[in-house]
């Protein structure tokens, strides 16, 4: 008996060094969908995914940004994924997965502060000023400094859709690290990416040193499933991610945040036109949806490389989120529902990332004194 335990743990630590061998060669990407206001279903996968993590190291300091090497997010989302990587000044995460869901739970009303508008004061639109105050606050350190896009632990990408340019516009550290030009404060980015139209005038910023200007609008509206955005960001930016040469060198974790465009929630006028507000849930789930749709293409000779985590109706409770059973899109069409729940998926997740190690990625790049130039673009 004692013999068979000793074989089985032999061959269990065999394996694992193993699936490091072969894990170890993914770069992990960390996607977080925009969509809402609450964040619930983004929420409740990430304080999961954390204390999976931590249970799994037996490190009670463990966060999710030692185990992946870029994060990337949209609308409340890029909030998420920011304050996941945003430097406390040591290299370290200033907030937890838990803390962040806390926050946002907890300044619900200041983020998405509403107030009337026009002349008979019958429009409804959210207040830019509110929100504006609360991000300066949370993105500023207390030794007084604000933090920008160069103040992160891990690579971070966020979307938003230039009214300049008519084109989208993509905040990135990797970027922000060549040139001041491309450096922008953390707080106007996330002001910038959750500018949707129906709810928010559309928001101006500048970078650092004032060379380039964006006016921007919600990045939900061309990205609010960003993971794209990401892998091709990876494959391109060989001087953070050299090894990486197609999707079989990455693992993939995109997170969404519950649909918009429910039957329930579909408000038609009395001549049957949809509401802006109906309008804008209808194009960010789709565009999700399609996002979702394309990875599953891209991954189908290796589909346990890209987990989906996303409710299938309106969510208000975090557990109802983990409970869920997973949806997974299939190669060419169609989507099936799969045996495990979405907390279960995080698990096997997890598993993974764990075996892999934590990322071996540099914290912020402003830290080095060298840094190569960045090949084929972004």
């Amino acid at each position: 008996m004692e013999l068979s335990k000793v074989t089985l743990e032999i061959f269990s630590k065999l394996e694992q060094k193993w699936l490091y061998h072969c894990e170890g060669k993914k770069t992990r990407v960390l996607s977080i969908d925009g969509g809402g206001t609450t964040g619930v279903v983004a929420a409740a996968a990430l304080v999961h995914l954390e204390d999976q993590i931590q249970a799994k190291t037996g490190d009670s300091n463990a966060r999710v940004a030692d185990f992946f090497d870029i994060v990337v997010g949209t609308g409340i989302g890029a909030l998420l994924a920011a304050m996941l990587v945003a430097d406390d000044g040591s290299g370290r995460p200033l907030f937890s997965a838990g803390s962040a869901a806390k926050f946002v739970a907890a300044n619900q009303a200041e983020l998405f502060k509403s107030r009337t508008t026009g002349v008979f004061r019958r429009q409804t639109r959210l207040s830019g000023k509110s929100m504006e105050a609360l991000l300066k606050e949370t993105f500023r350190r207390d030794d007084g400094k604000v933090l920008t896009l160069k103040d992160t632990c891990k690579p971070l990408l966020v979307p938003c859709f230039d009214l300049n340019s008519s084109a989208p516009f993509v905040f990135s550290r990797a970027d922000a690290s060549e040139s001041p030009s491309f450096d922008f404060e953390l707080w106007k980015v996330i002001r910038a990416t959750s500018a949707t139209p129906s709810m928010f005038k559309p928001f101006k910023l500048s970078s650092s040193d004032g060379k380039t200007s964006c006016l921007a609008v919600d990045g939900g509206l061309v990205m609010n499933n960003p993971t794209t955005a990401a892998v091709t960001h990876v494959l391109h930016n060989k001087r953070d991610f050299p090894s990486v040469t197609g999707v079989d060198d990455l693992l993939v974790l995109s997170i969404g945040n519950g649909t918009l465009s429910s039957p329930s929630t579909m408000k038609l006028s009395r001549n049957g036109d949809c509401s802006t507000a109906s309008v804008v849930g209808i194009v960010l789930d789709g565009v999700s949806e399609t996002i979702d749709q394309m990875l599953g293409n891209a991954f189908c000779w290796n589909p346990n490389d890209y987990v989906r985590i996303q409710a299938t109706g309106l969510v208000e409770k975090a557990e109802d989120v983990l409970t869920e059973k997973g949806v997974e899109s299939l190669p060419f069409g169609g989507k099936r529902l799969l045996t495990e729940t979405n907390g279960e998926r995080i698990v096997g997740f997890v598993q993974r990332l764990v075996l892999s190690g934590k990322s071996s990625l540099p914290p912020s790049p402003c830290k080095e004194t060298a840094v190569s130039p960045l090949v084929n673009g972004r």
